[in-house]
C-alpha cells in the first residue's frame, strides 16, 4: 500500500470509528441522563437549504422539510467525522496514524466543538454557543463532552487500526 493510500485508509478508519463511538455515546447518554438523541434529519435539512441559498434559519425545525434529509444528515455526520479526522495527519503526519497517542486526538476532538458553536448552531437557529436553546449551559456541556468523546474515539480507532495494519 502506498503512503497516500495508507493515510486515506487510516484516516477513514479513525473518522468513521470515532463517529460511531460518538453515536454509541449518544445512546448511552440518552439511557443514563435522558438526553434526546440528535436528529440528523435537521442537519440534512440545513445542508439542503444551503443549496437553495439559505444558510441561516430562525428555527431549522420550522424550515420546509426536504426529501432525503435524514439520509443526507447521517451521511454528512460521518463525512464531517472523517474530515475532522484528517486534521491529525495534516498536523501530526502519518507517524501519528501509525503510532497514535491520545493528546493530539483529544485536542482535535475538543477543538472541533468550535464548528457547532460558531457555525452549525447559529445557522440552525440555536444561536452562537447554543445561546438560544432552552438551557444553553447544558447544551454547551453536552457539545463539549461529545466532542471530547469524539477525540477519544479518534485515538481508539486509530490505535485499533495501527494494530491491524502493519507497514
Amino acid at each position: 500500500m502506498g503512503k497516500a493510500m495508507e493515510i486515506v485508509v487510516r484516516t477513514l478508519v479513525a473518522g468513521l470509528g470515532a463517529t460511531a463511538i460518538v453515536d454509541l455515546w449518544t445512546l448511552l447518554r440518552r439511557r443514563l441522563f435522558g438526553v434526546p438523541l440528535p436528529d440528523y434529519a435537521l442537519l440534512g435539512r440545513w445542508l439542503a437549504h444551503m443549496r437553495r441559498g439559505r444558510f441561516r434559519h430562525d428555527a431549522i425545525k420550522a424550515a420546509e422539510p426536504v426529501s432525503g434529509e435524514r439520509a443526507m444528515g447521517w451521511f454528512a455526520h460521518y463525512l464531517i467525522g472523517v474530515a475532522f479526522a484528517a486534521i491529525l495527519p495534516a498536523v501530526w503526519g502519518i507517524a501519528w496514524l501509525r503510532a497514535p497517542v491520545p493528546g493530539p486526538a483529544l485536542a482535535v476532538g475538543i477543538a472541533t466543538v468550535a464548528a457547532p458553536f460558531l457555525l452549525m448552531q447559529p445557522g440552525m437557529g440555536a444561536g452562537y454557543f447554543a445561546s438560544r436553546t432552552p438551557d444553553p449551559r447544558a447544551a454547551r456541556v453536552h457539545s463539549l463532552v461529545t466532542h471530547a468523546v469524539f477525540g477519544l474515539g479518534l485515538y481508539v480507532s486509530a490505535w485499533a487500526c495501527s494494530r491491524m495494519i502493519t507497514i
